[in-house]
């Protein structure tokens, strides 16, 4: 992926000086929506011994109190940090992509801040923890990312390469436009008025929407750039399967119990951002009517 000297956003925020480190795991107080929290899950269960089901269902559900949201001025990550100028490109393209996509629905597109943090951070959600991977909250629009956790993609999950990592970013983003057109609010309301299994089934369609929302940035960003290189393609495919919720139970259970699903398969991750990519619309993300 062809990065290197391209724009990067005025929204990133960095708290990496700020906060402590930690792998908690901590619950949170308002609903985060992170690509993260199954993968990470996993990396739970297999370093501490913890049923990965039961750190989603303490992600997932919530619990705590809400914590007070520091005020403090917004400072930009250093211009020498590599990663942290990576993951400003990718979310600058973000804007780009949706800011045409918003106005050729004349729309205003609203972009989200993304923030670098290490161990824990305030939100509008609660605490933010490490542990619980990339996520974003819809109470504060905002993207929460620890680069550790790249390494936990690439090291424990097997899921190396810039693009998987573009992924990751596109991903959250897609759930920042979710909240934007209204998705998001729809489906939470939907999710409290159903059992746990119909909930979690909600849970699933919305976070493959966001994964074609991903791939829908990839496309286009593609088109206005052409920087990606043989395989990156593959790469976010890659980092799709391996996040897919069969895949992690398999992994970590030895047994797939498909009713307790909340991001959806390998095979419907890996499907959706792929339609996402290959047509570059959203009209094409409709997760609540399409098969799969």
């Amino acid at each position: 992926m062809k990065w290197e000297g391209e724009e990067g956003s005025a929204n990133v925020e960095d708290r990496r000086g700020q906060g402590g480190r930690g792998f908690g795991g901590l619950p949170i107080g308002g609903r985060g929506i992170g690509l993260g929290m199954v993968a990470i899950a996993l990396v739970a269960s297999l370093v501490f011994g913890v049923n990965p089901l039961t750190v989603l269902s303490l992600l997932g559900g919530g619990g705590g109190p809400g914590v007070q949201v520091s005020q403090e001025p917004a400072q930009a990550p250093p211009a020498n940090d590599p990663q942290a100028q990576f993951v400003s490109v990718v979310l600058r393209s973000t804007e780009q992509v949706w800011e045409q996509v918003f106005r050729q629905g004349q729309a205003q597109y609203q972009p989200p801040r993304l923030v670098l943090f290490r161990g824990a951070t305030p939100t509008a959600c609660g605490t933010g923890q490490s542990a619980m991977g990339p996520f974003y909250c819809p109470g504060d629009q905002q993207v929460y990312i620890d680069l550790d956790f790249f390494d936990t993609l690439k090291q424990r999950l097997g899921a190396p390469g810039d693009f998987a990592q573009a992924y990751v970013i596109a991903h959250e983003v897609g759930h920042h436009v979710q909240n934007l057109l209204g998705i998001s609010e729809k489906v939470e309301a939907a999710r409290r008025s159903g059992n746990e299994r119909q909930a979690n089934a909600m849970s699933v369609r919305l976070e493959l929407q966001a994964d074609c929302f991903a791939g829908v940035w990839g496309n286009r960003s593609q088109q206005a750039k052409q920087w990606l290189d043989q395989g990156d393609v593959e790469e976010a495919l890659n980092a799709a399967a391996k996040i897919g919720d069969d895949t992690l139970q398999k992994r970590s259970r030895g047994v797939v119990v498909p009713e307790s699903f909340t991001h959806g398969s390998s095979a419907q991750r890996m499907q959706w951002f792929k339609r996402g990519f290959q047509s570059g619309q959203v009209a094409d993300c409709n997760t609540f009517e399409g098969a799969g």
